[in-house]
């Protein structure tokens, strides 16, 4: 699934997907957070520019802020990992997506986002 996946520093990817935007947590962040036990999510319409919070995660070690990778309005949320939210520890970056959004960021938006592959060598 890594395949078109770009990658933020703060450990968030975006996948453009059939003229969707899928945005979720890398499976190192997830990794790093050990077992995930809450995830909130933002409302069906709510907007965030590049960088700002959007979900909060908890593990049992501690609480993360998730930033957007990308400008945009939240078309889509996961209602599955709010009920579940193990599944991000199982399945980061298929089945455990965070949001979905509409977006008309530009390029420039895209800039300091890295391709999978490069984000894991920096992360390991």
């Amino acid at each position: 699934m890594s395949e078109g996946m770009l990658c933020s520093k703060s450990h968030e990817y975006i996948l453009e997907q059939n003229g969707e935007h899928i945005i979720g947590l890398t499976d190192y962040a997830v990794e790093q957070l050990g077992d995930i036990v809450f995830v909130e999510l933002p409302e069906v319409g709510a907007t965030f520019k590049k960088g700002e919070t959007f979900a909060t995660v908890e593990s049992v070690k501690a609480a993360s802020e998730i930033y957007m990778p990308i400008s945009g309005t939240i078309k889509e949320i996961n209602e599955d990992i709010i009920s579940s939210p193990e599944l991000l520890n199982e399945d980061p970056l298929g089945k455990a997506w965070l949001v979905k959004v509409d977006t008309d960021a530009d390029e420039a938006e895209y800039k300091d986002l890295m391709e999978y592959d490069d984000y894991k060598e920096e992360v390991e």
